[in-house]
């Protein structure tokens, strides 16, 4: 990536048509997979459905998308009644949910990251964030929107965040964990801190750590967001597959 649309479209079809014929390793199914392996401890739900709790967020996964797994999601839904999933193939919601979001996901994986560090600005820091920079991690999220982030988001992985003048102006972090994988998630700037290259800077210390534990950094992002994708590649990610974003509600 870039590349011209067709020839992208079409490699994410023949991608895709091969792992719904079998699924290969945890990463085809990220959400179930870290749900039923390094963050079992965190799961909700059984051996059709399982979430994260909803001050974490609202991922959530099935072995596969059937009827039986959306009915043993009903009593995860939770306040407000929404879940997150990321599917194989299209979504296909039962009478009872409503499609409340939808995307085709690219998942991007770094075999050969390409770390960078740099001086900040005069009167940045970069440092390791704690649950009590929680609330302002939350209101940056909100403001930014880089993905679903909650108060408890932050126990998934380690965050390292960019502070200027005692304010919170750009973070990233880890989020999903599966055998050999960890994800690098919510990565983020305020909108008055932009263009000083912050996401590449904590984007490549989140990896840092993650291959100092012998992992390999992965990520998902819109597959038309062609900034960010741009800036992944640079890091050494690279293009694996691409999934169904179905953000799901029940129905009224």
């Amino acid at each position: 990536m870039p590349v011209e649309n067709g020839v992208r479209d079409e490699g994410r079809v023949a991608m895709n048509e091969g792992h719904e014929r079998r699924l290969e390793t945890p990463l085809d199914n990220p959400i179930w997979s870290a749900l039923t392996t390094d963050h079992a401890h965190f799961s909700m739900g059984g051996e059709l459905a399982r979430r994260y709790p909803v001050e974490i967020g609202p991922l959530s996964g099935m072995p596969e998308q059937t009827d039986a797994g959306y009915a043993a999601m009903r009593p995860l839904a939770g306040p407000g009644g929404m879940v997150g999933l990321f599917l194989q193939e299209a979504p296909r919601p039962p009478a009872g949910w409503t499609l409340v979001r939808g995307g085709v996901l690219d998942q991007m994986v770094a075999e050969r990251p390409v770390l960078k560090t740099a001086d900040l600005p005069d009167g940045a820091e970069m440092r390791r964030l704690t649950p009590d920079n929680a609330p302002a991690m939350v209101a940056l999220a909100e403001l930014t929107e880089p993905g679903p982030f909650r108060l408890r988001t932050i126990e998934l992985g380690m965050f390292f965040g960019v502070e200027q003048a005692g304010r919170l102006v750009a973070m990233a972090g880890q989020r999903l964990r599966v055998p050999g994988f960890v994800e690098v998630s919510a990565v983020c700037t305020h909108p008055e801190a932009r263009g000083r290259g912050y996401a590449h800077l904590l984007m490549s210390r989140v990896m840092e750590e993650i291959v100092r534990e012998g992992r390999t950094p992965f990520l998902h992002t819109f597959a038309d967001n062609f900034g960010a994708i741009r800036v992944y590649e640079r890091l050494g990610f690279t293009l694996r597959r691409s999934f169904d974003l179905a953000v799901v509600g029940l129905a009224e």
